[in-house]
């Protein structure tokens, strides 16, 4: 068996693990590579394999950095399944369109450039009919469900906790030319214990070979619950100094657990009813789908929907859909919540409101995620006096806060106390999206703490035969 790993090798983003066995080809997740521009088109575009000699594709869940380029492999000439679970099936369905868009809209901005150089058009990396058409090929498996996906492996899909459907892939595979049964175990982006909405990471029992995420391979996140109470006091002191709360926000998890957190509050008297708004169409349309879902739910949820209702609605929520809508929230004067796309602060509307409310003191940015290296986001987390947004420059006087406790990614010590607890622990083991620090802060961890004998962490496009 031979292991490749195309994506998210001592980095964070563009998940691609290329697994060869019994003469197929199989991969796990077709992300999009995010980064620097130049850098992101030639990566993207250009896949490091034959599209149609994958036979499948195994997806971990539906975030962009892992899914995000699955059009562009069928518009390649891939024409196997897709399997993944019924919850990130629904949710690329809305993704992988408003991915298709932003990328023709990013074709269109990159063309207007080239045409004022006489430089001839380039096409958008897929358009939103790529994204269409690469739907058919998804075949939606229950958690627990095992499926044979080749000839002698067999999927099965375990819950990872890390947002709504996504899945610990453990292969079961009779190596025919190791003559030997092997179980890999590929963690997708692992969850943390006590997040609310979703369930807990499930627990494996053994793994003979694991790929093992190390986004906060080196770091711990202070516990949800004094986020959550943290939420609270950022919210009642800028109310009280009249300003507005602007929240860059994934439209997928973090948007649900903020509205959720808030509805909590409000429902307790911890914060007062100020009108709360989520301006993001993305999120809109991935809440809906989070209502479809129940299954996914962990307890306390199913709980406050029994005794309050719609979690992700309340009396002063609003979800505004349209760009008119968006626009008058910059004519308001009272105090607000604005939690709005993208996450990184790249793109999408909250430029706006960044722009709109970045130099009033009174105002808080308040950053619920990882931020990576070069983007806005990273830039108001390091507090930079100025910024650029649109190309002009920005001072920076609104407060910024920084929450960590609402990460959908394991720290640390779960990451650790998560190994430790595999019974029949794997001969070998790679480590995968995380930072070069990060993931070699883990692997020493692992070799000194857990008792992991091999642990690798590969380079991009390195290539292990695993006997």
């Amino acid at each position: 068996m031979k292991i490749t790993f195309h994506g998210a090798a001592r980095t964070v983003t563009g998940s691609q693990h290329l697994i060869e066995v019994n003469g197929q080809r199989l991969l796990l997740d077709c992300g999009l590579y995010q980064g620097p521009r130049r850098e992101s088109f030639d990566r993207n575009r250009n896949l490091p394999f034959d599209a149609s000699s994958i036979d499948a594709v195994i997806l971990s869940h539906a975030h962009i950095d892992h899914s995000g380029n699955l059009p562009n492999l069928v518009k390649s000439g891939f024409r196997g399944d897709i399997l993944c679970t019924f919850a990130t099936r629904d949710l690329c369905s809305t993704m992988l369109l408003d991915s298709g868009h932003i990328q023709e809209r990013d074709a269109e901005f990159v063309n207007k450039k080239r045409a004022r150089k006489d430089q001839p058009p380039i096409d958008p990396l897929y358009t939103v009919e790529d994204a269409v058409t690469s739907l058919e090929y998804f075949n939606a498996i229950g958690y627990h469900r095992p499926r044979e996906v080749a000839p002698g492996v067999t999927v099965t899909f375990l819950d990872a906790g890390h947002m709504l459907g996504s899945a610990i892939v453990a292969l079961d595979i009779e190596d025919r030319d190791a003559g030997r049964d092997v179980r890999l175990v590929f963690s997708g982006d692992l969850g943390r214990v006590g997040i609310p909405i979703i369930r807990d990471p499930e627990q494996v029992e053994h793994a003979d070979v694991l790929i093992l995420e190390s986004t906060y391979g080196n770091r711990t996140h202070e516990p949800y619950m004094a986020s959550e109470g943290k939420l609270e006091k950022i919210v009642n002191e800028t109310y009280k100094r009249g300003g507005a709360v602007i929240i860059p926000a994934f439209a997928v998890g973090r948007t649900q657990q903020l509205v959720y957190s808030l509805h909590k509050l409000m429902v307790q008297r911890d914060i007062p009813q100020l009108p709360v708004f989520v301006d993001s169409p993305l999120a809109i349309n991935t809440t809906s789908v989070f209502r479809l879902h129940p299954e996914a739910y962990d307890a306390e949820i199913r709980d406050f929907m029994l005794a309050e209702g719609d979690p992700f609605g309340f009396d002063s929520l609003r979800y505004t859909r349209s760009v008119e809508q968006s626009k008058e929230l910059n004519f308001m004067r009272e105090p607000f919540i604005v939690i709005s796309a993208s996450g990184m602060a790249e793109t999408g509307r909250i430029l706006h409101h960044l722009r709109n409310r970045i130099e009033d003191p009174d105002n808080t940015i308040l950053i619920v995620g990882w931020q990576a290296p070069h983007t806005l986001g990273r830039r108001l987390v390091e507090r930079e006096p100025v910024v650029r947004i649109f190309g002009e420059e920005y001072q920076l006087k609104a407060r910024v806060e920084v929450l960590n406790g609402f990460s959908g990614h394991a720290d640390r010590d779960e990451l650790l106390a998560w190994a430790e607890a595999i019974t029949k622990k794997p001969r070998r083991t790679f480590l995968v999206h995380g930072e070069e620090d990060a993931a070699l802060a883990l692997q020493s961890a692992l070799q000194s703490e857990a008792g992991y004998e091999q642990v690798d962490v590969p380079e991009l496009h390195e290539s292990f035969v695993v006997a």
